[in-house]
């Protein structure tokens, strides 16, 4: 069965994260790590998720922040907009923003603290797809929001005008499958988890939103154009040789790892917004020498940089 409308994206979209500066977003480091992902071949740009630590920035400062990659990016990839919060009135503005600066879709997680009920669920994005005219993909994370949507309740959101992907990051590849069998002619359906990109592609997924391309783009698409090319065997290779990189970006609560790769490649600061704080230095000395072991980093570039 043929989708009734195209993807936003197929294949990487790098889950970009925000550089601070002690006066706002460090435009100057954001620009550098948007070209870095556009040098690597990435298929799209998230602004905005969790990864850019949106819940701690203001309306502003996240329309902002897209209207600046909307510029900065000048069309060579789709950007998609985080855009969703637990209050439906704060995330329709934040929607109706980012739509007003050019963002391509929208990615809306779904509302949290306030444990929505199935009603609730579907009766909050529909009134955010209500107020825009733009892709939206529906953002599953339930380890963050408290809430976790079920496959059949995927079937009931892709019945809502204007919902045409999901960012599924339960971790739970048999819910993955059984969405895969029950909306795969109705959304697209990409990985929220690195580790659980390839086997997402193996039942129908069509990419990923990825935490690790902030670092390693051309890895993660050389995995991605190996999968759809038929090297099943490289891509497995690939999927298994960026593991322990993955599970360091993932030592402590995502983005300090991340961003704090990014500062040792030179790329921006290891500023973040309580509660976020810098890492442990037993995580830090191990992620620099995972960083180093991949030819990410050079000792002396480490060395210098502490």
């Amino acid at each position: 069965m043929l989708m009734p409308h195209p993807p936003v994206f197929k294949g990487i979209a790098t889950a970009l994260v925000t550089p601070f500066s002690k006066d706002g977003i460090d435009y100057v480091s954001f620009a550098r790590l948007i070209e870095f992902q556009l040098s690597g071949g990435v298929d799209a740009l998230v602004v905005c998720g969790t990864t850019g630590e949106a819940s701690v920035m203001t309306s502003e400062e996240r329309r902002d922040a897209v209207d600046f990659a909307v510029r900065q990016v000048r069309g060579r990839v789709p950007v998609i907009a985080g855009t969703g919060a637990n209050d439906i009135k704060t995330a329709c503005l934040l929607s109706e923003n980012a739509c007003g600066v050019g963002a391509s879709a929208l990615l809306v997680v779904t509302p949290y603290y306030n444990k929505t009920t199935k009603k609730g669920l579907a009766e909050s994005y529909a009134a955010i797809a209500s107020c825009v005219d733009k892709p939206i993909i529906v953002y599953n994370v339930p380890s963050r929001t408290g809430v976790n949507i079920l496959p059949e309740e995927y079937l009931m959101l892709s019945e809502i005008e204007g919902i045409t992907g999901v960012k599924e990051a339960n971790g739970d590849i048999s819910a993955f499958c059984k969405t895969a069998a029950l909306c795969g002619g109705r959304l697209w359906l990409y990985s929220g988890n690195d580790d659980m990109l390839l086997p997402c592609l193996s039942v129908g997924g069509s990419g990923v939103i990825s935490v690790a391309s902030n670092i390693i783009p051309k890895k993660m698409k050389k995995l991605y154009l190996a999968f759809i090319s038929g090297k099943l065997a490289e891509a497995a290779k690939l999927q298994s040789g960026i593991t322990p990189l993955e599970g360091l970006l993932f030592c402590e609560t995502n983005p300090i790892p991340v961003k704090t790769a990014l500062f040792y490649m030179g790329i921006c600061e290891k500023r973040f917004r309580l509660p976020l704080t810098s890492m442990e230095e037993k995580n830090e000395e191990k992620l620099v020498r995972e960083l180093i072991r991949k030819g990410l980093i050079f000792p002396a570039e480490e060395r210098k940089a502490l």
